[in-house]
């Protein structure tokens, strides 16, 4: 329910089919109750649930919960890239009797198939599973009570140091929102970061030094050949369409939040954003950060500033789709998908190019190759709602309605707010020269509650959006 991605889904459909199984495919944004009544309805042997984005781990664990509470065994195969090993064994398994697999990529799926419907394999791989799973579970309690974690009030204390009073910020030269209607896709193919296009296809190596492996070299060739020859069919075509939305604001921090004002004059606040501070001990001289930290301070009176912005290269994706399923040629469904993708995060990083040059300006001498770009060797960051330095993928919605991104993009947020055309990427821009990606990692229920209250939310509410990175267990 609400995760739209589904490449990974389709890639192990695909390659189940080929070895004669048969696939029933729900689809994307499919609720629990219809997953378990398909499945009770066709008879089938196995159920897979794939995720992208964090809050499917929660819903994963409902699904589970659900077929346990009606008395169903069904095995159930957990994958996707935000699912893993270990939150499997310690979240997903313990709510479930019957088999619960997590699978690592569409390659492993169909041995693991296999194995579970063989009666002379399933129960010594059931009993090997379950005893990997407990030897997790264990780990991750006693990792769990060795790592020393610090209280809210000690993490802030121990913000980022930052002297602002050597710090000046610089007035965007482009204040206020910006609609790029038809972005430049010839432009923007150009920012295309290859290496996360060969993960998709469970081909393993950074882009064009995966060409040279012996093991995927081969393949990593062909489908690149192939991806090739359709981004030059899309460009020619012109079938997809780009559309963004970038807005820069007057801003300042206030405690671990950033206000957004209407104007310089800073006196109306137009959008609060909410940041999460690290609450693990840090050794000397390492801080606690929060993303509010690269925003100077309201009580420092210095004019700082905040970028937002929200992209796709999904527009017009859909009949692509419909036209080659209707083919029956799922290779090709899923190329194009995989290179709408490529162009999202690349229409990010393009944009980001512009802002820093152009719109904002701090940086107009930046002289980088596109290969500097993409590994992001210039000043400034774009974190993500949903992503590590900010996992609560709630905040998209501030963002959204900032920017007023639904109208201006045509991009929507599903109920657990996911970007919808897949190929969508939003963020925030910080211009600050010390602002750096980070992990929030775990935090304790200090921060929850105050978060929530920040938020005007009920503690229940934020403990699901950020279930993954809380250092207790919610409820408790």
């Amino acid at each position: 329910k609400g995760d739209v991605h589904d490449i990974g889904k389709n890639i192990v459909g695909v390659v189940l089919a080929c070895n004669n199984y048969e696939v029933i495919d729900l689809g994307v944004m499919v609720p629990a109750n219809v997953i378990i009544e398909k499945a009770i309805e066709h008879n089938v042997d196995i159920i897979g649930l794939s995720g992208l984005i964090t809050p499917s781990l929660d819903e994963m664990v409902f699904v589970a919960s659900e077929l346990e509470k009606r008395g169903l065994t069904f095995p159930l195969l957990i994958g996707g890239a935000t699912t893993s090993r270990k939150h499997t064994a310690v979240k997903i398994a313990p709510r479930y009797s019957g088999p619960c697999i997590h699978v690592d990529d569409a390659s492993r799926s169909v041995p693991v198939v296999g194995t579970l419907l063989s009666e002379k394999s399933k129960t010594n791989f059931l009993k090997e599973t379950e005893a990997d799973y407990q030897r997790l579970r264990e780990e991750h309690l006693s990792r769990q009570k060795l790592r020393d974690y610090c209280t809210l009030e000690e993490a802030r204390e121990n913000k980022l140091q930052i002297d602002w009073s050597e710090y000046t910020g610089l007035a965007p030269k482009k204040l206020g929102i910006h609609v790029l209607e038809e972005a430049p896709l010839e432009t923007i193919a150009e920012y295309i970061d290859w290496t996360p296009f060969f993960m998709t296809w469970d081909l393993k190596g950074a882009y064009p030094d995966i060409f040279n492996s012996p093991k995927v070299g081969k393949e990593a060739r062909k489908i690149h050949d192939d991806a090739l020859t359709m981004l030059r069919t899309i460009l020619k075509e012109g079938v997809l369409k780009a559309k963004g939305v970038v807005g820069l604001f007057p801003a300042n921090a206030v405690g671990d939040d950033i206000e957004l004002y209407t104007d310089e004059s800073r006196s109306t606040v137009l959008e609060t954003l909410h940041s999460l501070r690290q609450q693990t001990k840090k050794r000397a001289e390492q801080a606690n950060i929060a993303l509010s930290d690269f925003i100077a301070p309201k009580e420092t009176g210095i004019s700082d500033y905040i970028g937002a912005f929200a992209v796709t290269a999904g527009i017009g994706i859909e009949p692509i789709i419909q036209r080659y399923e209707s083919e029956y040629d799922d290779y090709n469904a899923i190329m194009v998908k995989a290179i709408a993708d490529r162009l999202a995060e690349a229409f990010a990083e393009y944009l980001h190019h512009v802002v820093r040059c152009e719109y904002w300006g701090y940086a107009t001498e930046e002289s980088l190759t596109t290969k500097q770009l993409i590994r992001e060797r210039y000043q400034g960051i774009r974190p993500a709602a949903g992503y590590p330095a900010c996992p609560d993928h709630t905040e998209k919605a501030a963002i959204f309605k900032l920017l007023n991104a639904e109208t201006s993009t045509g991009i929507r947020l599903t109920e657990n707010y996911a970007m919808y055309p897949a190929a969508s990427v939003s963020g925030l821009y910080f211009s600050h020269e010390r602002s750096h990606y980070f992990g929030l990692g775990k935090i304790g229920k200090d921060q929850a509650e105050d978060y929530a209250k920040r938020k005007g939310m009920s503690l229940e509410t934020v403990e699901k959006w950020l279930q993954p990175n809380l250092n207790y267990t919610s409820g408790n």
